[in-house]
């Protein structure tokens, strides 16, 4: 499978893919709708920050109490029930009057529930692809990802400029509804990937046997650690930039377009693993020049184009991912994208939550230096084993180790 037209004529593809899309707007809306309505009432720019992004700090205990499920549930019926749930959870926040308390329990709720329709998600798509399409696919979600995000932040503006807060709410619940009927409508019944009943033991039991293989070990590290540390960097835009960070977040979002774009799209499968380890240096040393001194600090244009060259880097997780997916068994990929996903998202809220703290004693270019060289620092330690890992593709065929064929819980 080597173009979109081919992409989007599997069956299931396309509904698949627009009730993702949607969703995403939904989410975006929901979220700066929210983080305007806490600041508004608290006047806390931390719960803001937390009511906007708290989520993903969920997303690890969903990782390792619930994960299981995202192979022994069947994909329609709870990409279906979760964005009804999240519509539901989106109509309470917007009660007037509504505790602060009460906002974070249901923002740390929804993100224990997006921890596991992640790894559904990405497990369903790997198998409704044919072999080797899982790359092109992946690309596809991570452009359209890049561009909802954007409109929807625009969008959601607009809406709260003229609909308030609240009315945004109600727009993203409807959104979330939306989403649910075409993933009824427009996607088959399918069984679970694996068998047995989902259980925090058998999340437990399949993590650590994830986390056991040295290569799958490293894999992960480098999917989660040099990517989170880069989004810190790019949390200090605003700071960095207060007039022109629109400008810095087109420019790394256009970067991001166009390295998935490429690496999906037009660079054959043989030549992706030489190019993990220059994509993730790629992806931290455009960003050092960020900490360059006043007196020599980046005009806007050479900012922005710094900006686009380093978040090309951010396609090796596309490569890492096609990696990781050819080092796990069939029964439980679900369940390891699913915690790659969770992971990932996780660490973005630590590095932001990071670069933010660091910022408090450095000027924010500064700042972003110490992320980027943190980041290069963690890829350049990882690159040897890396390195022995494309040097030895995985074995078509390998017998599974004991405890890939345990039964379920």
């Amino acid at each position: 499978m080597q173009t979109y037209r081919e992409l989007f004529r599997v069956p299931g593809f396309t509904p698949l893919f627009t009730a993702t899309g949607v969703q995403i707007a939904a989410g975006t809306v929901e979220g700066l709708a929210l983080g305007t309505l806490v600041y508004e009432s608290t006047g806390s720019p931390l719960l803001s920050a937390v009511s906007m992004f708290g989520a993903s700090f969920s997303q690890v205990a969903g990782a390792t109490l619930l994960m299981s499920a995202a192979d022994r549930l069947r994909p329609r019926a709870v990409l279906t029930a979760a964005p009804l749930l999240f519509g539901g959870g989106a109509l309470l926040l917007a009660v007037p009057g509504l505790p602060v308390w009460a906002t974070l329990l249901v923002i740390l709720g929804t993100g224990l529930v997006t921890s596991v329709t992640g790894g559904l998600r990405w497990g369903l798509l790997l198998r409704m692809l044919p072999e080797g399409g899982y790359v092109l696919g992946r690309s596809v979600f991570a452009m359209a990802s890049g561009l909802t995000q954007i409109g929807g932040f625009a969008v959601g503006g607009l809406l709260i400029a003229f609909a308030s807060a609240r009315g945004a709410l109600l727009i993203s619940a409807a959104l979330f509804a939306f989403s649910a009927l075409v993933t009824r409508l427009g996607l088959a019944d399918r069984p679970p990937a694996g068998t047995g009943r989902a259980s925090v033991r058998e999340t437990w039991r399949v993590n650590r046997h994830l986390m056991s293989c040295p290569a799958r070990r490293s894999l992960y590290v480098a999917l989660w650690v040099p990517n989170g540390l880069i989004v810190g960097c790019e949390a200090l835009f605003v700071p960095y930039a207060p007039d022109a960070a629109g400008v810095l977040f087109v420019a790394a979002a256009l970067g991001m377009l166009i390295g998935d774009a490429a690496m999906g799209r037009f660079v054959p499968a043989a030549w992706r693993p030489r190019l993990i380890t220059p994509l993730r240096l790629l992806l931290a040393v455009p960003f050092l020049l960020f900490a360059l001194p006043a007196a020599l600090r980046l005009p806007l244009p050479l900012a922005a184009a710094a900006a686009l060259i380093a978040c090309t880097g951010y396609s090796a997780s596309l490569l890492l991912q096609e990696q990781l997916i050819a080092r796990t068994p069939g029964h439980v990929r679900g369940q390891a994208l699913g915690l790659q996903s969770a992971g990932t998202m996780t660490m973005q809220a630590v590095g932001a939550t990071l670069a933010g703290a660091v910022a408090q004693w450095l000027p924010p270019g500064a700042a972003m230096g110490v992320m980027a060289a943190a980041s290069l620092l963690v890829s350049l330690a990882l690159t040897p084993a890396l390195v022995r890992l494309a040097r030895t593709p995985p074995t078509p065929g390998r017998a599974r180790s004991s405890a890939d064929s345990r039964p379920a819980s």
